[in-house]
């Protein structure tokens, strides 16, 4: 699951362009406004080497799939598979709200979760990461350098419940690695 903000659409498309496909499904929380969800998934798509979609209520997560979380609602996901969509206040001040969505997340029975913070305003995605780690998950933070505004991670890093800092083309890396490890 991803947490983005400011900069992302930029800092999404320098992740996915030299991502190979992935056997799980990738979750983006991007503070976004309705209406804009479509055109940013369709700018994904046209660099990611997965098909890219504006999430809907009620399905369910495929692997090698990237699911963008619509403007003016929160996504959780129920059993770790399926999307729900909440109408509700803003949490830090935004909808979709990360935390929310992290927060969500149980203890997988099977399989890995991985949790990233990149650029972004505010300290959403902090808590969530939290959660990951406490969960049995992996995360990682975008660094200073190549942050647009590197509040959001930097309140990740401040958890101290971050494993990796790294910059987009590293965190790609660093994804196929953990989705690749145990795999034959």
């Amino acid at each position: 699951m991803i947490a983005v903000s400011t900069g992302g659409p930029i800092t999404l498309k320098k992740l996915f362009a030299d991502m190979p496909p992935l056997n799980a499904a990738v979750v983006i929380i991007l503070h976004i406004q309705p209406g804009m969800d479509r055109l940013v998934a369709k700018g994904l798509a046209a660099v990611a080497s997965m098909p890219v979609s504006v999430a809907e209520h009620g399905e369910f997560l495929e692997r090698g799939r990237i699911y963008l979380a619509p403007g003016g609602c929160h996504l959780t996901l129920e059993g770790n598979r399926r999307i729900m969509l909440h109408e509700g206040p803003r949490v830090n001040f935004v909808q979709p709200a990360a935390d929310v969505a992290m927060k969500s997340l149980g203890r997988p029975f099977m399989g890995k979760i991985v949790g990233v913070v990149l650029t972004g305003m505010g300290n959403d995605g902090a808590a969530g990461i939290y959660h990951i780690k406490e969960i049995g998950g992996t995360t990682i933070a975008q660094d200073r350098k190549t942050s647009a505004i590197y509040s959001m991670p930097n309140s990740a890093l401040q958890t101290g419940a971050v494993d990796f800092v790294f910059s987009p083309d590293k965190i790609c890396w660093k994804i196929v690695e953990l989705m690749n490890e145990g795999a034959n």
